[in-house]
């Protein structure tokens, strides 16, 4: 068993099949290889507290059985509760109730993203470098056509499960989208996405009593947290193979622009300017999704927040960037009119950013639409009409009730 390579449990999914078969309990088969792992499969080892598993396969949603049933966990909206229902009608666009297009391309990113952390959880990194460029390369690709729709996505919270993937990929995104609008070269893109890839894998090497403490953390234990970014430039750098310039993204992403970051107390310039990017990407990106301990905020609370560092923890020119790509109400926020309409923000206007364009969802006569089929108001021409409110989806479904 000592050559076996070991799985967290945590990053087990519905429909994830081995190509060896996987053991617990010194030499007891739990799944035989090639057997899509199954929901309880996962509750037993929960349920038993082992936290991880030993196999000699390498993991992936091959099979037409597993690739069905990890998109339909990706995918699948949380139907028992009236928010998502209303979300369904409401809210998803086209694209996303039947899993095509540019949700499908979002998933697979995800899917991707959350194998790759498996291997790196399990130390087994050889040959994951090729995997690591490919898969951002398809993602910076993808942004050509779909950026809008990614950060629809991004803002809906559409894929439920694989959290750590997700943010990975969110953050990559988000990174990605400043480095275009800085105008950096193709390659300095590239390598920024797979340092925003990359930024937390540290965390996987942190003991899960620590990662997963419910209350306040020792200081010994803040400790183990705070040393992420150097194990995470560990695994970049030696286990993957790849530069300094990817290194110092993942190294530095948690220094402050005042200084009074970690783990060298860098401040200004002498941050990494990938680190400076993704530092944002990434705070924008915890504060709009869902965590245990609180409810997502609304994009245009999160703009708001960033807005209010005042030059603490993020450089202030990619700030503004960064708010100039998203407007004071990012596309996909849930808004509010002065005459009674409830709309998605669908596009925005980097020198009006007050003024998007907006799709009804819920018209002042309280007429419901669904599947893109509410009136576009561009409220730059519209100029009697303006936003009074931001709305999160809870809001929207208690109106709807």
């Amino acid at each position: 068993m000592e050559s076996m390579k070991s799985f967290v449990t945590s990053l087990l999914k519905p429909g994830m099949v081995f190509s060896e078969p996987v053991y617990i309990n010194d030499n007891q088969v739990f799944i035989p290889a090639k057997t899509p792992v199954k929901q309880e499969d996962i509750d037993k080892l929960h349920a038993k507290g082992i936290s991880a598993v030993q196999t000699n396969g390498d993991p992936s949603f091959d099979g037409p059985e597993s690739a069905e049933a990890a998109e339909n966990q990706a995918a699948k909206p949380e139907a028992s509760t009236k928010d998502a229902d209303t979300k369904n009608v409401l809210l998803s666009l086209t694209e996303v109730q039947e899993r095509k297009g540019a949700y499908r391309n979002y998933m697979q990113l995800i899917e991707r993203m959350n194998i790759l952390l498996l291997r790196i959880a399990s130390g087994d990194t050889v040959t994951e470098h090729h995997s690591v460029s490919a898969l951002s390369s398809q993602l910076f690709q993808s942004l050509r056509t779909q950026r809008d729709q990614f950060i629809d996505y991004i803002l809906g919270g559409e894929v439920k499960g694989n959290e750590m993937a997700k943010s990975s990929v969110n953050t990559a995104i988000l990174s990605a989208l400043i480095g275009q609008e800085l105008k950096l070269p193709h390659h300095k893109i590239l390598n920024l996405v797979i340092g925003a890839l990359l930024h937390d894998t540290g965390m996987l090497r942190i003991p899960k009593e620590i990662t997963n403490k419910q209350g306040e953390l020792s200081e010994a234990e803040r400790q183990r947290i705070n040393s992420h970014p150097l194990l995470a430039h560990g695994i970049v750098t030696r286990e993957l193979g790849y530069h300094d310039e990817v290194g110092n993204i993942v190294l530095q992403h948690h220094e402050r622009w005042d200084g009074k970051g970690y783990p060298f107390g860098f401040s200004g310039n002498k941050i990494n300017l990938g680190a400076r990017i993704v530092s944002i990407a990434d705070a924008f990106e915890a504060m709009v999704s869902q965590k245990s301990y609180r409810n997502p905020i609304v994009g245009n609370q999160a703009i708001k927040n960033l807005l209010a560092d005042n030059s603490r923890r993020f450089d202030p020119n990619i700030l503004k960037v960064f708010v100039g790509i998203m407007g004071i109400y990012p596309i996909g926020s849930i808004v509010g009119l002065n005459n009674g309409v409830i709309a998605r923000v669908s596009e925005t206007w980097p020198y009006a950013p007050l003024r998007p364009k907006v799709q009804v969802l819920i018209d002042e006569n309280k007429q419901a639409f669904a599947n893109e089929q509410g009136a576009v108001i561009d409220l730059l021409k519209e100029k009697s009409l303006y936003i009074t409110k931001a709305m999160t989806v809870k809001e929207l479904a208690e109106l709807n009730a």
